[in-house]
């Protein structure tokens, strides 16, 4: 195997800042639509809006993971350059392993966010079909 050097966990670095930032992106996005919805539903206590509220919760707490497992990643790609700096290199290849298998993980909950997300869009397209 060859030797981890700090270049490769660097390149991580601009991946990752555009991956958390699609995240941030899509967050806040989804607080805006909860206000709006809130607001909705204080005037008409409507079923599909109680649908699309639970819905919106869901998305919210698989954005909470996905932001906490690309913000972890991140952390282990610096650990894992401070330790290729302090010359551990044994331990600089598992934290980097670890960054990996923390961004696979966050890059599959966005699937599984996705596919919430689409299941949302499917309840306004009934009801437009109605």
């Amino acid at each position: 195997m060859e030797e981890l050097t700090l270049t490769t966990p660097a390149l991580c670095f601009s991946a990752l800042s555009l991956l958390l930032l699609a995240y941030t992106n899509r967050f806040l996005s989804y607080a805006q639509l909860v206000r709006t919805l809130y607001k909705q539903y204080k005037e008409d206590k409507d079923n599909v809006l109680l649908g699309q509220i639970e819905n919106l919760r869901k998305r919210l707490r698989l954005i909470k993971h996905m932001q906490l497992q690309g913000i972890g990643s991140l952390l282990m790609c610096t650990v894992t350059m401070l330790l290729i700096y302090v010359g551990c290199q044994g331990w600089a290849v598992v934290a980097f392993g670890l960054a990996l298998l923390m961004l696979v993980v966050s890059l599959s909950i966005s699937i599984w966010e996705i596919l919430v997300s689409v299941r949302a869009l499917d309840l306004h397209l009934s009801e437009i079909e109605k």
